[in-house]
This record gives C-alpha cells, sequence and structure tokens, in this order.
C-alpha cells in the first residue's frame, strides 16, 4: 500500500479553510483540546503531547466529535443512505439537498464538500494522536497505555475511511504527519498537502489493519457504549468483511459471533431504543443491544433533533421550516404489507405542520428516530450486525440458519415469520433479507449502503419512481456510475492530484 502524508492540522489550516463547506448549519464546537501547539524540543520538533493529561484531553476531543459535528456524521448520512435510497424524502428544498432525491449530484453540491473536508479533518485528528503516542514529552505513558489510545484512535480513523471509500471509492488514505511548509522545501511538501487518491484495495487494507489493531489493543466492553472499544472493532470488521473489496463471509460470520461474545444482543422490546420518557426522567441509553451512540442529556440540547421534527421534549422548538429525511410511502407502504405496526410507530410519526412538500400539512409524516434533545444517536447497534451474518448464511447457502435470524427479527418486532415461498430460494430469501434490513434499520443511515454492497441499486431505485407518487421526478437514471459520489469539485480545484469519480 502506498503511504501517504497527512494533512497537518496545525500547518494545513490555511488548506483545509479553502475547501468549501457550503454548509447551511455551520456548528464548529470548540474541542477540549487544543490544537495549538504545547511547544518545541531542542531539535526544533513539535510537542503535541506534553503529558498524560494531554493525551487524555485530546482523546476527549475525538470522542466528542461523535455528538458535536452531528452534520457529516449523522444528518448528511441519513441524506445520503436514506433519501438517496427509497426510504425517504430530502423533506426539505434548496439546491444542496433535493440532487439526492431524484438522482441529480454533482461534484459542486455543497452536502459533498462539507463532508470530504469534514471527514478529513477527523482522520488528520486522528492520526496526529496515533504519529505523537510515543512522543510524549514527559515519558509519562507506557507502552500499553499508548496502544490504548491509539487503538481507540484507530477505530475512528477506521469508521471515517470505511464512510468515504463507501461514498467515494479512491480516497487519500493518509497515515503519516507532514512537517510545515517553507519556502524552500514547498515542492517537496506539495504531495504531502495535496495528496493522490489510494485505490479502493488499499483503503480497505488500511481500514481493515486499523480495526484488527482496535481488536487487539481497544478497551474491553463496558456499559459506557460512547467508546471505541474491542466490541466496536467487531462490529466495523462484520461490517467491512461484508463489503464487495474484502468479502469474507466466514469473517463476518466469525465477528458477528464475537459480537454476541461481546454481550450485545437484541433487546426485548424494539421501541425501548428509541423511548423517550418525560423530561426530568433519563432516557433509555446504553443497552445491550447499541454498540456505539453519542449522547445528549437534558438541558445540554441536540440541535440534530429539530431537523427531524418536533422535538417532544419542546414541539415549538423551531419548528417553523420544513425539515429533513421524511418518511417515503414507499417505506410506510412495506411496513404496512408485513403488518409491522411496531417498528412504524417508532420509526414514523404523523402529526401537523405548516408546509405540504410531500404530505397534506395537517397529517404529515417524520422521521421519529430521534425525537427528543436528550435522544442518543445510536451509530451501531448489534441487530444490524446480527442481520449481516444473516446475509452471510445466505451467501454461503445455509438458508435455514439465515431464515431462523430474520424470524427472531421479525418476531421480536411483533409480526409472523417468514412464510414458506420466502424461503424457498436463496433468491427469494435475499429479498426477503434486504425488506427485513429495510424495516429494521429503516431512517439509520443503511439502505443505500445495503443497495450497493448487493448491487441492487438500480434495480430498485430505478423502479420507486414509478411506485411512489410523492418522489421529486427522477433527473437521471441509475447505473454503474451511481454506486459512487463526485468527489467536491472544489477540492479538486485545490489538488490536482485528486481525480474525479468516473461518471462525474
Amino acid at each position: 500500500m502506498k503511504i501517504k502524508k497527512l494533512i497537518y492540522p496545525a500547518a494545513a489550516g490555511l488548506f483545509l479553510s479553502l475547501l468549501p463547506t457550503g454548509c447551511s448549519l455551520q456548528y464548529d464546537p470548540e474541542d477540549t483540546y487544543s490544537d495549538v501547539t504545547e511547544g518545541v524540543t531542542e531539535e526544533a520538533e513539535e510537542v503535541v503531547f506534553k503529558d498524560k493529561a494531554a493525551v487524555e484531553s485530546y482523546m476527549t476531543s475525538i470522542y466528542k466529535k461523535i455528538t458535536d459535528r452531528q452534520e457529516h456524521w449523522y444528518l448528511d448520512q441519513l441524506l445520503i443512505a436514506d433519501c438517496h435510497s427509497d426510504n425517504a424524502y430530502v423533506g426539505t428544498t434548496g439546491a444542496e439537498v433535493v440532487p439526492y432525491e431524484d438522482n441529480s449530484i454533482e461534484g459542486s453540491n455543497s452536502v459533498i464538500a462539507r463532508d470530504w473536508s469534514r471527514f478529513l479533518e477527523d482522520a488528520a485528528v486522528a492520526t496526529k494522536m496515533i504519529q505523537n503516542l510515543d512522543k510524549v514529552q514527559d515519558g509519562s505513558l507506557s507502552e500499553a497505555e499508548q496502544n490504548r489510545y491509539s487503538a481507540q484512535a484507530r477505530i475512528f480513523r477506521a469508521m471515517i475511511w470505511f464512510d468515504m471509500v463507501r461514498l467515494w471509492g479512491s480516497i487519500p488514505v493518509i497515515t503519516v504527519s507532514a512537517g510545515n511548509i517553507t519556502a524552500d522545501n514547498v515542492d517537496e511538501m506539495y504531495g504531502a498537502y495535496f495528496p493522490e487518491q489510494n485505490t479502493i484495495e488499499e483503503a480497505y487494507a488500511a481500514i481493515e489493519a486499523d480495526l484488527l489493531f482496535g481488536e487487539q489493543w481497544a478497551p474491553e466492553v463496558t456499559s459506557d457504549k460512547t467508546l471505541f472499544t474491542k466490541g466496536v472493532a467487531h462490529a466495523y470488521l462484520a461490517k467491512v468483511y461484508a463489503e464487495k473489496t474484502l468479502r469474507n463471509y466466514d469473517k463476518v460470520i466469525e465477528y458477528a459471533d464475537k459480537c454476541a461474545a461481546d454481550g450485545y444482543d437484541l433487546l426485548d422490546d424494539f421501541s425501548t431504543l428509541w423511548a423517550a420518557p418525560a423530561p426530568g426522567f433519563e432516557p433509555v441509553r446504553d443497552t445491550k443491544e447499541s454498540i456505539l451512540e453519542g449522547h445528549f442529556f437534558t438541558g445540554a440540547g441536540n440541535w440534530c433533533t429539530w431537523m427531524y421534527g418536533a422535538p417532544v421534549d419542546n414541539p415549538s422548538n423551531n419548528f417553523t421550516w420544513a425539515k429533513w429525511v421524511t418518511p417515503s410511502r414507499d417505506l410506510t407502504r412495506l411496513f404496512e404489507q408485513n403488518g409491522d405496526t411496531k417498528r412504524y410507530n417508532e420509526t414514523v410519526a404523523w402529526y401537523g405542520c405548516t408546509w405540504s412538500n410531500y404530505y397534506p400539512a395537517d397529517n404529515y409524516a417524520f422521521m421519529y428516530k430521534c425525537r427528543s434533545s436528550y435522544s442518543s444517536i445510536i451509530k451501531c447497534r448489534y441487530a444490524d450486525i446480527l442481520l449481516l451474518k444473516a446475509e452471510a448464511l445466505i451467501m454461503k447457502g445455509d438458508l435455514t440458519g439465515a431464515a431462523d435470524i430474520i424470524d427472531r427479527i421479525r418476531q421480536r418486532a411483533g409480526i409472523a415469520k417468514l412464510t414458506s415461498d420466502k424461503k424457498s430460494s436463496q433468491q427469494a430469501l435475499l429479498n426477503a433479507y434486504l425488506d427485513e434490513r429495510r424495516m429494521e434499520l429503516a431512517l439509520e443511515g443503511q439502505r443505500w449502503f445495503d443497495l450497493c454492497r448487493l448491487d441492487k441499486v438500480e434495480e430498485v431505485m430505478n423502479a420507486v419512481y414509478a411506485k411512489d407518487s410523492g418522489r421529486h421526478a427522477q433527473r437521471s437514471p441509475y447505473n454503474q456510475f451511481s454506486y459512487l459520489l463526485p468527489i467536491p469539485q472544489g477540492a479538486i480545484d485545490q489538488n490536482s492530484n485528486l481525480v474525479q469519480t468516473p461518471g462525474y
């Protein structure tokens, strides 16, 4: 694998600031750790961490990114995975979001620009920690502590690269810090600050390596599901091995089983996952089903809530404009056809508003899986991993084992087991499996990636416009180039080494 150098935050601030963000909801929280350097050594090398406290502070700043930078970690993931699929309409209006629904995304899209730049920034932050843990100035970190911090940062970085490679394919896999640019070395350093892309295969190899390091050295699974633990590494290894590039269904099963051994399991009641009790009572969080989540608390706020509807703890808060991620008629029809009342009621809420973009204003559909300012964001949960095991079993020909898993999920939702015709062939069960993932994980940022992983984009998406009367008209057909998004044109303008995604 080719090794690239890191766009170093302290030295490359100007470069990062030049990347277009196009963000209508600029939200840039202050991290606990300051990016200002902590001095230099006698050899004029930057001191990144002077002691263990500085490392802890920096680690805290990494964890805060899950909750404080929700636009690309959560909001845009739903826009891409649910609104760019058959699960949802974009909900609001505007040039930056409608293309996800009508399939007219271009490199000038501001959401793409925001996500590209923020993912790279987050990866740079993780790499800065990884590269400097053995240089703590006072020598206070043991080797075991270095490995533990590095493992958490590597899991975080692997998650970033996993999102990026599924969105864009060839991406810069930047693993080594670059030095400061001076007038004397600008030609030499150009490639470090403006890197070429790695191949998809190289990106997945780097993701796998980081997750395997995390599996070995990350903290054990605890009751705190906000941490990058061994369990998170196991879950993401299951997801990575299901993808075409590293596809290994035996590994998917192995790591799904490791998640079960870690203590993850389905909750008895699906609705518990999304419960939002009255203010003053703690919401349900850190359940046995949750693998990774971000926490919010009463009084602290969660602006993402009011992007999707009227927060149950403050219904009038910012409820004056059309919301994002409006559940589609095609999705609600699937729930109804399966008699799936429980998951439907936990996914979609109907009430009145003052706009009528997709439904009559007096009875409008809203995304309901983030419903209060103190609801957790569940980034990964066991049902996703368990269903991936079912996918692996289907592909290996164990239809009975796969059907048993799907039936377990269905019974938890209070609906009947699969009928015999749904289990009659590998293709029939695969179709039933995709429907099951769609209902179970609706509006959780999974659907588009499921269609891509199983080569279903053209089949599903070119048909949905005719049967879903509420969607914006299709601007262009889905084809072999639709599986990946364009690289932001602004990033290409800044970095001539970047090559646009084929088809754009």
